[in-house]
């Protein structure tokens, strides 16, 4: 039976499990990437990981035939190489991922005949589109919202990755919302005044402090959350009043930008189903009720019944995406 290995390789940490046809995760590992050490040392120890993987499988009377990976990074699926990358990896930019790993794993796991990469969010609709929230959909939009803001639109069991593999890029184009005093905020890419810039997770704790709450009440955008869980829930004993104030409204301001954001990416893509995924989209009510709201006065009449749902496989949607890449 043909078994295969699918890899998350993200910023912080590389996960891999060794992935059944039927898309059933039978073994997993995690380590750090090392993401200051630079592409070959990241190429070594994700051949170390993949070979310790098919090395166990082996022993559980599992071969392994092949490797996708979900990578961070715009990812040339053609050749397998990185296009560009941001500073969360250095040196991953201009990385020969597949041919680097399938060199390696010619000479400790021999048996893995087939590498196959692609964008991480990609790799995370994909296995949404395949086993997840949009199972059965013809074509779904996965938008992720958390320490950034990315998406991937999946039509016929295909992420579409644009012609130059920069497809998916959904925190990246205007939105109304990312303005303060008429000043567009400043983006993560470098440009000003994208949905990024007001609707990921940083985003969301820089707006808290733009409107008057302080590092004394929240450190970080959980932090924010448990503010705003506290006055929603008329629990005054937690931070201060302008910090609970301030929590809130940067989250309803947030979670607008979000929906504005889906709700317009729906109208152009017209998809079955829509999945919202990150950890913004698990932090409950608060951010997901006034996303929806924003999201469901944004569509076009024909589109008000499009499902909207949030993504079910976790952790492990990457993993089953990439797989699928090699999955016959």
């Amino acid at each position: 039976m043909n078994h295969v290995i699918g890899v998350d390789l993200g910023g912080t940490k590389t996960a891999a499990g060794v992935v059944a046809p039927s898309g059933e995760v039978l073994m997993s590992e995690t380590i750090p990437t090392m993401n200051r050490a630079g592409g070959e040392a990241i190429l070594d120890a994700t051949a170390a990981l993949i070979t310790g993987l098919v090395e166990r499988a082996a022993d559980a009377g599992i071969s392994v035939s092949g490797v996708g990976i979900g990578s961070a990074g715009v990812i040339d699926a053609v050749v397998g190489s990185v296009v560009s990358a941001t500073d969360a990896i250095h040196g991953w930019a201009g990385t020969a991922l597949v041919a680097g790993l399938s060199s390696r794993l010619s000479l400790t796991a021999p048996s893995v005949r087939t590498v196959r990469a692609v964008n991480d969010v990609h790799a995370h609709a994909l296995g949404e589109a395949w086993l997840g929230a949009a199972a059965g959909s013809s074509s779904s939009l996965m938008v992720a919202f958390g320490t950034g803001v990315g998406g991937s639109f999946v039509l016929g069991g295909t992420p579409v990755l644009g012609h130059r593999f920069v497809g998916g890029h959904v925190g990246h184009f205007a939105s109304p919302f990312a303005y303060t005093d008429g000043v567009a905020l400043p983006c993560v890419c470098g440009g000003s005044g994208h949905v990024e810039a007001i609707a990921s997770g940083p985003a969301l704790y820089e707006a808290f402090l733009r409107f008057g709450g302080s590092a004394v009440d929240a450190v970080d955008t959980r932090g924010v959350f448990a503010l705003a869980s506290a006055a929603h829930d008329a629990a005054p004993a937690a931070g201060s009043a302008d910090g609970r104030a301030a929590a809130l409204c940067a989250i309803d301001v947030g979670a607008a930008a979000a929906g504005q954001a889906v709700g317009g990416l729906i109208n152009i893509l017209d998809p079955e189903t829509v999945v919202i995924s990150g950890g913004l989209a698990d932090a409950g009510e608060l951010w997901w009720k006034p996303m929806e709201f924003a999201l469901r006065q944004e569509l076009l009449a024909p589109l008000a019944s499009v499902p909207v749902v949030r993504a079910r496989l976790g952790n492990t949607a990457a993993i089953v995406g990439a797989a699928k890449l090699v999955l016959k």
